[in-house]
């Protein structure tokens, strides 16, 4: 039996007020709470972190500057062991610089004679085959490795990673709760007509042309005709997804002779308050993955724009697709699939309600190993 708090570094895209990450987080600090508790033990994170007096204040745990090599370096050493995830970290679409970082932190704590723990994470893409070696000779020194989808499995599986053997898992945010006492204020929470339908939008500047907002934003004024909702924008990146929502509702135009409504969740930063909003809602439009994952996760049906495959992998475990791509939308089969899925949101329920249920147990699965882990060793 482990007797004194096991130190736990957590390296992520964390502290950049991306509602997505910071839901990945808390849905980790969540499951090794109530995981350690369950087991007897004490488990005291410290995040890696871009803004570490926000993320202390909004989660109540130690953090320290992620590019502070020194402090990282210190918090490394007085740790029992390293979290690397979740998320989309080992990518290098939107920077090169993302993979060696992750793995320069893994490598530090390997270092210092830690064990390592690979948490949830959707791998690629990884365009450079140079960094192939890299993340192998990285991960074959981890105590377990985990990722939120078969095709990350697959790219480790062409990269010949031998060992751990890789284990397949649901994103962590599958298992993130609502805030305590939340379920009053969901059921009590109404529109300001009539109980209309709530549509959940989340929306991201991807085209440079912007052909995708364009296009969501014909399939919306198409759908507010037809039906009476209440189009509910919620930006998911600060501040750039309320710039993209604000240009939807820009052409979206004055809809209110339709009957329906437009708002936008205002500065949520929080994701469990995010979350209260999305399983407000009767269907999800969504660009962003968390979005999505918010969504089924409280029986909300998602309906998902593509713009990277994590989207398509998702959905496929939902029993859905995407409705187009960024490259590719329709406006008019946007507002069908909408309307669809209003009419027969019970169904989807009904039909996807098993899946869902094992997705969130499941996605405890990598915060049970590692307490366990712990348990072992201490």
């Amino acid at each position: 039996m482990v007797t004194t708090a096991q130190t736990i570094i957590i390296s992520g895209y964390y502290g950049s007020h991306n509602s997505g990450d910071e839901a990945v987080l808390k849905s980790i600090l969540t499951a090794l709470e109530e995981e350690s508790r369950q087991a007897g033990i004490t488990i005291k994170p410290v995040v890696l972190s871009s803004d570490p007096t926000w993320t202390q204040k909004m989660y109540g745990v130690e953090a320290v500057p992620r590019m502070s090599l020194g402090e990282v370096r210190r918090a490394i050493k007085n740790s029992d062991g390293l979290i690397s995830g979740g998320g989309s970290l080992l990518q290098d679409a939107t920077s090169p610089k993302s993979i060696p970082y992750y793995l320069a932190i893994l490598k530090l704590a390997q270092w210092a004679g830690k064990p390592t723990f690979v948490y949830a994470q959707g791998i690629g893409p990884v365009q450079r085959k140079i960094f192939y070696p890299m993340i192998r000779s990285v991960f074959q020194r981890c105590e377990y490795v985990s990722v939120r989808d078969e095709q990350s499995a697959a790219l480790l599986g062409t990269m010949k990673l031998k060992r751990p053997v890789v284990k397949v898992v649901p994103d962590p945010v599958m298992g993130l709760p609502l805030p305590a006492g939340s379920e009053l204020h969901k059921a009590a929470f109404e529109t300001d007509m009539d109980k209309i339908p709530i549509v959940g939008v989340s929306v991201r500047y991807w085209d440079k042309e912007r052909r995708d907002l364009t296009a969501i934003a014909d399939g919306l004024k198409r759908l507010a005709a037809e039906r009476r909702v209440h189009l509910r924008f919620l930006p998911f990146h600060l501040p750039d997804d309320e710039q993209a929502s604000r240009m939807v509702m820009d052409l979206l135009g004055d809809i209110r002779g339709t009957g329906s409504l437009v708002s936008m969740c205002d500065q949520v930063t929080d994701p469990q308050q995010m979350l209260l909003e999305v399983s407000r809602c009767s269907l999800m439009i969504g660009m962003r993955l968390h979005s999505l994952i918010y969504a089924a996760s409280h029986q909300v049906p998602p309906l998902g724009i593509s713009y990277d495959p994590k989207i398509d992998h998702f959905l496929s475990r939902v029993g859905s697709q995407p409705v187009g791509t960024t490259e590719a939308l329709d406006g008019q089969k946007l507002a069908n699939e909408s309307m669809r899925l209003l009419d027969q949101r019970s169904q989807w329920i009904e039909s996807q309600g098993a899946a869902i249920a094992l997705l969130k147990s499941e996605a405890r699965l990598p915060a049970q190993h590692i307490v366990n882990y712990l348990c072992r060793k201490g």
